[in-house]
């Protein structure tokens, strides 16, 4: 037996293109968001005296974050990030990157704490071209965490 609409709404993988980015409180459309990884390197650390008693060595996690990266359609004006960008030096701001349903509300949320820009890259230009003008933002984030609605 087939199961109900319900179950197989839940059950069912939500599509990656419908995502929305909040900066603060302020959202913005973006046309690709890459790096959301956290992950824990290991770190070795051998005592003074590992060399006489033997081979004694402690490991401890260390959690290390990439960088975000935004990719964002070029339009007239500006906007806010501009001068988020801009600014020497620039603040950090919470991001979040919601992934949502069909209706639009968000299922799962990635929270980027304390993001900075670190490097802002302008669109390429080609006169053969068609495609639309898209820049690329890196954010280097303190933490990244996540929340299933």
């Amino acid at each position: 037996m087939p199961d109900d609409k319900a179950t197989q709404k839940l059950l069912y993988p939500l599509p990656g293109y419908n995502f929305q980015v909040t900066i603060d409180s302020d959202s913005a459309s973006f046309v690709e968001v890459a790096g959301l990884a956290s992950e824990y390197e290991t770190v070795t650390y051998r005592h003074g005296f590992s060399r006489w008693e033997g081979e004694d060595v402690t490991r401890f996690p260390k959690r290390s974050h990439s960088t975000v990266t935004l990719k964002k359609g070029v339009m007239r004006g500006g906007n806010f990030l501009s001068q988020w960008l801009t600014a020497d030096p620039p603040s950090a701001r919470a991001v979040a990157i919601s992934l949502c349903d069909e209706a639009g509300a968000p299922v799962v949320v990635w929270h980027v704490k304390e993001a900075i820009p670190v490097k802002l890259a302008a669109p390429g230009f080609d006169v053969n071209g068609t495609q639309i003008a898209v820049e690329t933002i890196d954010l280097l984030a303190s933490g990244i965490s996540v929340e299933y609605l």
